[in-house]
C-alpha cells in the first residue's frame, strides 16, 4: 500500500494521480485550464481569499455541520453510526462548498457567467444560489431524465434566476448534460467559468473540488475525535458517483487507520465493472462495451447515473488505500426508509447507498462494535416524490434493518 502522505495531496504533472487524470481537452481550452489553474494556486495561498470564503461557509452556508451520532439504528446494527450532517448545509448538501469557492474563483478572474452541469440537481441549486448571491449570469445543463425525476430541484433552480437547458441526446442523463456544458464553455470561455460538481474532469477540476470539500473531512475528523474519546472511525464511508463528498471526507482521514469505503451504484459501479478511458477531459475508469463506446450507468438516484468515477478514486482504488462497493436500487431504498424511521433523518437517495451498504455489513465485514462515519451527503426532499412512486415495490426490512 502506498504510504499515506504520498496521496491526496497536489497531483503530479499535467494532473496525474497515479495513471489516471490529466487534461485532454480541445486546443481552444489549454489556455482556459491554465488560466484556472494559475488563479486556484494563486488565489489558494492568498489569506485574504481564504478567509472571505471561510467567512461565506461559516456565516452563508451554515458551516460548520455537525456529526450526530445514531443511537436507535447504531444499537440495532451494532454499530456506532456517526453522520457527518451536510444535509443541514445551505442548499440541502455538500455541494455549495465547491461552489462557493469557484464563485469566488471567478469573480477574481473577470468571468460574469457560470455554467454547471447537475445529475440529482443539488449541484445546479447550489450554482443558481451563488451566481444570485454574486449577481452573475447561471446556465444549467440537466439531462431531460433528470430534469423528470428532478422537477422540484429544476424550480429551484429557475427561481434562483438560473436557466436550465434539458438534454436530450444520447442517454438524456448526466454524462450527456457534462457534454453539453463543455460545448458551452468552448464558445464562451472568455466570459464563462464551468463551474464543475464533482472531483473529475480536466486538470485542475479534480484537485480545486477536493481541496474546496476538504473542510467536510477535516472538520469529521476533529468531531469524530470529541465524540470517540480522542480516537478515529473505524470506517469512513460514502457514496461515490464522481465521488466530490467523499474525496473531501477521506482527505481528512487518508493519513490514519480508517478504512476507507465508496459506494457505487449497482447498475454503474465504474470501479469493478469499468475499464480506463478517456472521457471528459481526464482519463478514468469508465463502463465502456468492447468497441469502446460508454455505456449508459442505471442508478435510482440522478447524482449517482454517472459510467465513470473520479480519477483520484481511480488511483485510490488501484493502489488499495480504499475500497469500492455497490448497493442496489432496492438497498437504498429501504435504507432510505430505515434512516428516516429510526432517527427522523431523510437522507438524498445518494447517501442512502452509502448507509445501505453499512446495514448490509454491520456484523460481517464491519465488526460489532465499530466506529462507522458516513457522510450523510444531501438531504432527501428531492427524493420523497421518486421513493413514494416506488413505495409499493421496496423491500420489507427484517427486525435488524435488513432485507430478508
Amino acid at each position: 500500500m502506498t504510504a499515506a502522505f504520498e496521496v491526496m495531496r497536489e497531483p503530479a504533472e499535467r494532473g496525474r494521480f497515479g495513471d489516471y487524470g490529466g487534461r485532454f481537452v480541445p486546443e481552444s481550452l489549454v489556455s482556459a485550464c491554465e488560466e484556472l489553474d494559475r488563479s486556484f494556486h494563486k488565489a489558494w495561498g492568498d489569506p485574504h481569499f481564504r478567509a472571505r470564503l471561510d467567512s461565506l461557509l461559516r456565516y452563508y452556508g451554515g458551516r460548520p455541520t455537525p456529526v450526530w451520532e445514531c443511537a436507535r439504528l447504531g444499537d440495532q446494527l451494532g454499530i456506532r453510526l456517526l453522520l457527518k450532517r451536510e444535509d443541514l448545509n445551505h442548499t440541502g448538501s455538500h455541494k455549495l462548498n465547491n461552489v462557493i469557492g469557484q464563485a469566488l474563483l471567478a469573480e477574481q478572474m473577470g468571468k460574469t457567467r457560470l455554467v454547471a452541469e447537475t445529475g440529482a440537481g443539488q449541484h445546479g441549486v447550489a450554482t443558481a444560489t451563488a451566481a444570485a448571491l454574486f449577481g452573475m449570469e447561471c446556465m444549467v445543463y440537466m439531462g431531460a431524465v433528470d430534469v423528470e425525476r428532478q422537477e422540484l430541484n429544476v424550480f429551484r433552480m429557475r427561481l434562483l434566476g438560473a436557466e436550465v437547458t434539458a438534454v436530450e441526446s444520447g442517454s438524456r442523463t448526466l454524462k450527456d448534460a457534462i457534454n453539453e456544458a463543455l460545448r458551452d464553455w468552448v464558445a464562451t470561455a472568455a466570459t464563462t467559468h464551468y463551474c464543475i460538481g464533482s472531483v473529475m474532469g480536466p486538470h485542475p477540476y479534480p484537485f480545486i473540488v477536493r481541496e474546496l470539500q476538504r473542510i467536510v473531512g477535516e472538520e469529521a475528523r476533529s468531531q469524530c475525535r470529541e465524540v470517540l474519546a480522542g480516537g478515529d472511525p473505524d470506517v469512513v464511508v460514502c457514496c461515490v458517483g464522481g465521488g466530490s463528498n467523499a474525496a473531501g471526507t477521506f482527505a481528512g482521514f487518508v493519513d490514519t487507520g480508517a478504512r476507507l469505503v465508496g459506494v457505487e451504484a449497482a447498475g454503474g459501479a465504474a470501479m469493478h465493472n469499468g475499464v480506463p478511458g478517456v472521457v471528459h477531459g481526464m482519463r478514468s475508469m469508465f463502463l465502456q462495451d468492447e468497441d469502446g463506446q460508454i455505456l449508459e450507468a442505471e442508478s435510482i438516484s440522478a447524482g449517482l447515473d454517472y459510467p465513470g468515477i473520479g480519477p483520484e478514486h481511480a488511483h485510490l482504488g488501484k493502489i488499495g488505500r480504499a475500497e469500492y462497493v455497490d448497493a442496489s436500487d432496492d438497498e437504498v431504498l429501504a435504507a432510505f426508509r430505515l434512516l428516516a424511521e429510526t432517527e427522523g433523518i431523510i437522507p438524498a437517495l445518494e447517501p442512502a447507498h452509502a448507509l445501505a451498504w453499512v446495514v448490509r455489513e454491520a456484523g460481517r465485514s464491519i465488526p460489532k462494535g465499530s466506529a462507522v462515519l458516513l457522510t450523510l451527503s444531501g438531504r432527501g426532499d428531492k427524493d420523497v416524490a421518486l421513493v413514494m412512486s416506488r413505495s409499493a415495490r421496496q423491500p420489507e426490512l427484517d427486525s435488524e434493518g435488513r432485507r430478508p
